[in-house]
């Protein structure tokens, strides 16, 4: 994990401050999308402000843990601290993806859960958090994920959630998967978003 931290001249409000949590998806054939979500991440920190908070985890067989945080950040006051700060994040991603290896499985579940105790001790006024994914949940033997989720003040947003093998074969899978995701959100109070054309100038906007 890279922490990148910085003491600003002054303390914004964090009530007018957005925290960002954005899972990357490493399993499969997936790792092959993450050159396009390298992008995304660039995007996301040219749009963060003095105490935004923005953190980057991998979802592997277990991710509800810090061990899969890549790095994180709250944005300094300096505009030049915070450049600076911006530019190591965006390096440390970089080595990320041009050394990742695949994951045999992925814990969904548990990266949301990570990044909602991420965002509520950021305490941040907007929380939103980002699946890079094809939301294809794998669990290992002996992972429990059978419980509900508190999201309320949270927006979620699935992106470039791209069809599996499968899905060609039975389209519905596809639909029910994104389905199933949207009741478990949606079902704990949080707000519910699929985005798979990123480059729609919304797309990405918080």
């Amino acid at each position: 994990m890279f922490l990148l931290a910085g003491c600003g001249e002054s303390s914004p409000d964090a009530r007018y401050a957005k925290g960002i949590y954005l899972l990357l998806d490493t399993s499969g054939t997936y790792t092959q999308e993450l050159a396009k979500a390298q992008q995304v991440i660039n995007y996301l920190l040219a749009t963060l402000e003095a105490g935004d908070a923005f953190a980057v985890a991998r979802i592997d067989s277990g991710s509800f843990s810090e061990k899969d945080i890549i790095a994180k950040v709250v944005l300094d006051g300096r505009p030049s601290t915070a450049n600076k700060q911006k530019r190591d994040f965006a390096r440390q991603i970089d080595i990320f993806v041009k050394q990742v290896k695949s994951s045999a499985y992925t814990d969904i579940s548990g990266g949301i859960l990570q990044g909602v105790e991420y965002l509520n001790e950021a305490k941040v006024g907007r929380k939103t958090i980002m699946i890079y994914s094809d939301l294809k949940e794998d669990l290992p033997t002996g992972y429990v994920r059978d419980f509900d989720l508190t999201l309320d003040g949270f927006t979620v947003k699935a992106l470039n959630v791209t069809k599996l093998r499968a899905d060609n074969q039975n389209p519905q899978a596809y639909l029910n998967r994104l389905s199933q995701w949207s009741d478990k959100v949606v079902g704990g109070g949080g707000n519910w978003q699929v985005i798979n054309d990123l480059d729609k100038p919304e797309a990405l906007t918080l």
